[in-house]
């Protein structure tokens, strides 16, 4: 019998063992330069004042369209 023919009718060779898989973390732990860090950081807080500041706008659109200003 060859190697084939014993792996097919489950016979496994002495020799024969299972290869046991690694567990990768669930994440990977970079390190970062502190000024790469603060830039980041202030790209974020950017980010966040634009939205505020579109939220606020749409927030007034919606105001003038309810109390019909949009209608003059």
């Amino acid at each position: 019998m060859d190697m084939k023919e014993l792996f097919a009718n489950g016979c496994f060779t002495p020799e024969w063992t299972e290869a046991e898989e690694q567990e990768k973390p669930a994440y990977e732990i970079r390190h970062k330069e502190l000024d790469v860090l603060l830039n980041e950081l202030a790209e974020i807080k950017e980010n966040i004042e634009q939205l505020q500041a579109k939220s606020w706008y749409l927030d007034r659109l919606r105001q003038y369209h309810e109390h019909g200003f949009a209608d003059t």
